[in-house]
């Protein structure tokens, strides 16, 4: 399969589109299922959490989409949104640490975040070789040419699709189970991203860092840890509180 890429400008378009999106999509499940949670989250995590989010997004993104570039031989400034999603991680976890907040606090981020990286991706997957985001060469038949002869894993479309499913089950744990989503939303989401995302760098061209591993292999397997060892604590905390009762 192929198609003629780059198509200009259709990044930046796709960027837009995805963040439009995920604005709307966290607007509405705020209306339609946390508006009583989010306004006790909000008040716990005081006026600078959005801001510490923030920086900790952008550093990440620049910083460790660059590191993976240098490690990679490949000249320029990256950005990465594995990257941006540890830094937030990162920084709003020493924020609640200095605050003392417990418990989750981006479970309005679970289902934009997801909506964000399956549009986004397409813009990566449009955008040719020169977003160097694309995969290995491969004789599988759904290979795609991206305009150089040579059939690719269209890994932004695995992850596109991954991510655009675990939209699917969270809405769905939504409809049944909204009690589930804010307590484990969050850190379920990162840790299928993380799983998914740790399968699709087998199929990239990306230097490794240490182990057979590309940095973006160790970013994943961080989340992995963290996913599992925040549902962990949450789970004890909520069994903790209802024995309160």
């Amino acid at each position: 399969m192929t198609l003629p890429l780059p198509i200009n400008g259709v990044h930046t378009l796709f960027d837009l589109l995805a963040l439009s999106v995920a604005a709307a999509s966290g607007y509405g499940v705020y209306r339609w299922r946390f508006v009583a949670a989010y306004a006790q989250t909000s008040q716990r995590a005081g006026k600078h959490y959005l801001l510490a989010l923030l920086i900790g997004s952008s550093f990440g993104a620049h910083l460790f989409g660059t590191w993976n570039l240098i490690l990679s031989d490949i000249p320029g400034v990256g950005r990465s949104i594995l990257g941006a999603l540890v830094g937030a991680i990162l920084t709003v976890e020493l924020y609640k640490l200095m605050r003392g907040v417990r418990g989750s606090t981006g479970y309005i981020y679970a289902l934009p975040f997801c909506v964000v990286v399956a549009l986004g991706r397409l813009g990566c997957f449009l955008s040719g070789l020169d977003d160097h985001t694309h995969g290995l060469p491969t004789d599988l038949p759904w290979g795609w040419d991206y305009g150089d002869g040579t059939p690719r894993h269209p890994v932004q479309l695995y992850e596109s699709a991954a991510m655009a499913a675990t939209a699917l089950f969270l809405l769905w744990r939504l409809w049944r189970a909204p009690e589930w989503v804010i307590h484990y939303g969050f850190y379920g989401v990162v840790g299928i991203y993380g799983a998914q995302r740790f399968v699709w760098e087998f199929h990239k061209p990306y230097g490794p860092l240490a182990g057979g591993l590309n940095l973006f292999h160790w970013l994943c397997l961080g989340l992995m840890a963290y996913s599992l060892w925040m549902v962990w604590r949450q789970a004890k905390n909520t069994v903790r509180e209802d024995e309160r009762y």
